[in-house]
């Protein structure tokens, strides 16, 4: 049986388990941005972004990046830095409301997709050589990995915008409920 995640790892856990707030993450790969910067991205208040800003700082999800003066005040800029927050071991172990959120943001996700543009999609539940699993965990890491590194502004002269969406780990055999190799 899986060991239950301390309490900041439950805190990110839930923080993320919000549509809205994965976007946020999404979009502050790429770039570190004020509340009023994130509310206009996503056509939401600023009260609305300020609000979930908060709550993804709070779950170290993101971290403040600077300050920009904007009309005689002071505006905090957030990024998210997905390095190290994908390497927590709480990340590996999905939750049933982040995947749900993730599920959903998807769907929306999908609205938007090209239709002529090339796409590919896949799901498995399979068995595989233990050496399989290893290279293919390598390379969603390193695909994921170059997207992140990557990644831009919004509408970045001479980008693409683009989904990648992750759910890859080991289960349990249905048989004996027990792990499998390692």
């Amino acid at each position: 049986m899986a060991e239950e995640p301390a309490s900041d790892d439950v805190a990110a856990l839930r923080a993320t388990a919000h549509p809205i707030r994965l976007r946020m993450l999404s979009l502050l790969t790429g770039t570190s941005m004020s509340a009023s910067e994130v509310a206009r991205e996503l056509d939401i208040t600023q009260a609305n972004a300020s609000y979930h800003l908060r709550v993804l700082a709070k779950a170290g999800e993101l971290v403040e990046a600077g300050e920009e003066k904007v009309r005689g005040g002071v505006a905090k800029k957030y990024r998210h830095p997905w390095r190290e927050v994908s390497e927590r071991p709480s990340r590996h172990m999905p939750r049933e409301a982040y995947l749900k959120a993730l599920g959903a943001e998807l769907v929306r996700r999908d609205r938007e997709r090209r239709p002529d543009a090339p796409s590919l999609s896949g799901d498995a539940e399979m068995w595989v050589p233990p050496e399989v699993w290893t290279e293919v965990m390598d390379l969603v890491r390193r695909a994921a990995t170059l997207v992140h590194d990557e990644a831009q502004p919004p509408r970045t002269q001479g980008t693409v915008h683009v989904n990648l969406t992750l759910a890859a780990f080991q289960m349990n055999d249905p048989e004996t409920g027990t792990e499998g190799e390692k």
